[in-house]
C-alpha cells in the first residue's frame, strides 16, 4: 500500500461530509457510513483489485437490499477507479469474478426500483472505466515486451564484445608465444620475459571474460545495432564529417588505462548520443564530445547546441534507455536531457577498471 493509496482515504471524509451537508438526502447516516466504507476500496485497487471490487460492490448492495436505498453521493464517483484497477492490475480470474460482482450489483440496483435507463447509463460508464484500464494494461505490456527485446539485443552485443575481446587477447598471446619459441635457445632471458607477458595477458583476458559473462547473466536493456571491435579509433571516427550534419568536435583523453569493456561502453554511448544529435538537434551548429579519464572513472559528455526535443518526439526513447542500462551494466551511470545553458547533453560516468 503506497502513500498515494493511503491519501485516497481522504475521499472517505469527503463522502461523509457530503452525506452530512448535502440537502435533500434520505438516510444521511446510512449513506455516510456506507459511502465512506465503499470508498475505502480505493486502497486495495492496485495490490488486491478483486478485494477492492468486493468492498465497492458488497457494501452499497447490502444497504440497498436492507433498506431499499441506493447510495446517491456524488463523491462515490471516485469508485470508478475500482473497475479501472480491476482491468489494469487484476489477473484473469480477478476480472471474471469481479465482472460477475458488478453484474450482480446492477441486478440489485434494478431490484430497488431504479429506472432501467439509469442502470444502462451506469453500465456504460463502468464499461468505459474497464476499457481504459485494459488499454493502459495493454500499453504497459507492450512497452515491457519492447524493453525485453532491447535487453536481448544488448546481451547479444555484449556476447559479440566478449568474442572480440577474447580474440584480440588470444591473438596477442599467440604472437608472444611464437616470439618466445623463436628466441628460447639463443636468448633464454627474453623467452622468460615473453612468458611473463603471456601470463599477464592471459590473466587480463580471463578477468574481462568473466566480467562480460557476469553481465550476460544479468538482465539489462540497451540499444541494438552492429557489434564490431570497439576502441579509441572508433571514438575518433565520430569526428568524421557527415553531409548536412553538424560537425563533431572531439576532446578525449587516452583510453589505454581503461578496461576493454568500459572502452566499448564509452564508444557505444558516444556513438548513440552523436547519432541522436545529428538526427534530432534542430539548428545545432556543433556537437562536442569530451572524454576524461580520472584515477577511478571515465567521464563522457556529449553536448549539442540545437533546440532540445523531448525523447518521445525525437523517436530515440529506447536509445536513451539503452545508453543508461549499458552504463548500469558496468556499474556506471548515464543521464540525458536538456542542458540549462541550452541544447541537449548526455553524460556518462563509468568505472575505470571494473574487471579487477
Amino acid at each position: 500500500m503506497g502513500q498515494r493509496d493511503v491519501a485516497l482515504l481522504g475521499f472517505v471524509l469527503v463522502a461523509v461530509a457530503e452525506a452530512a451537508l448535502r440537502p435533500g438526502l434520505d438516510d444521511r447516516v446510512a449513506q455516510g457510513v456506507v459511502g465512506g466504507l465503499a470508498v475505502t476500496a480505493l486502497v486495495w485497487r492496485r495490490a488486491r483489485p478483486l478485494l477492492a471490487v468486493a468492498v465497492a460492490v458488497v457494501v452499497p448492495s447490502a444497504l440497498a437490499l436492507a433498506t431499499g436505498t441506493t447510495v446517491e453521493l456524488y463523491s462515490v464517483v471516485v469508485l470508478l477507479a475500482v473497475p479501472y484497477g480491476l482491468a489494469r492490475w487484476g489477473s484473469g480470474r480477478d476480472v471474471v469474478v469481479g465482472g460477475g460482482l458488478f453484474a450482480l450489483q446492477q441486478v440489485v440496483v434494478l431490484a430497488t426500483g431504479e429506472p432501467v435507463g439509469d442502470v444502462v447509463g451506469g453500465l456504460v460508464v463502468l464499461a468505459a472505466a474497464v476499457s481504459l484500464g485494459a488499454a493502459v494494461r495493454f500499453r504497459a505490456r507492450s512497452r515491457a515486451r519492447t524493453a525485453e527485446e532491447v535487453r536481448l539485443r544488448e546481451r547479444e552485443r555484449i556476447a559479440r564484445d566478449l568474442h572480440d575481446t577474447v580474440a584480440h587477447h588470444v591473438s596477442t598471446i599467440a604472437v608472444r608465444a611464437q616470439v618466445g619459441q623463436a628466441v628460447a635457445a639463443a636468448e633464454p632471458e627474453r623467452a622468460a620475459a615473453e612468458l611473463a607477458l603471456i601470463e599477464a595477458e592471459a590473466r587480463r583476458t580471463l578477468a574481462e571474460m568473466r566480467g562480460l559473462v557476469r553481465v550476460l547473466r544479468r538482465d539489462g536493456p540497451g540499444a541494438g545495432g552492429p557489434a564490431e571491435a570497439l576502441g579509441a579509433a572508433e571514438l575518433e571516427r565520430l569526428a568524421d564529417p557527415a553531409p548536412g550534419a553538424p560537425p563533431v568536435r572531439l576532446d578525449a583523453d587516452p583510453l589505454d588505462r581503461v578496461a576493454t569493456p568500459v572502452v566499448a561502453a564509452v564508444v557505444r554511448i558516444a556513438q548513440e548520443a552523436v547519432t541522436n544529435a545529428r538526427r534530432h538537434a534542430r539548428g545545432a551548429r556543433a556537437v562536442d564530445v569530451v572524454v576524461r579519464v580520472d584515477d577511478d572513472a571515465v567521464r563522457l559528455r556529449v553536448h549539442d547546441d540545437g533546440e532540445p526535443v523531448a525523447p518521445s518526439r525525437r523517436g530515440d526513447g529506447w536509445g536513451l534507455a539503452g545508453m543508461g542500462e549499458r552504463a548500469a551494466l558496468l556499474g556506471g551511470r548515464c543521464d540525458a536531457g536538456p542542458d540549462p545553458t541550452g541544447g541537449w547533453t548526455v553524460t556518462a560516468t563509468l568505472p575505470l577498471r571494473w574487471d579487477e
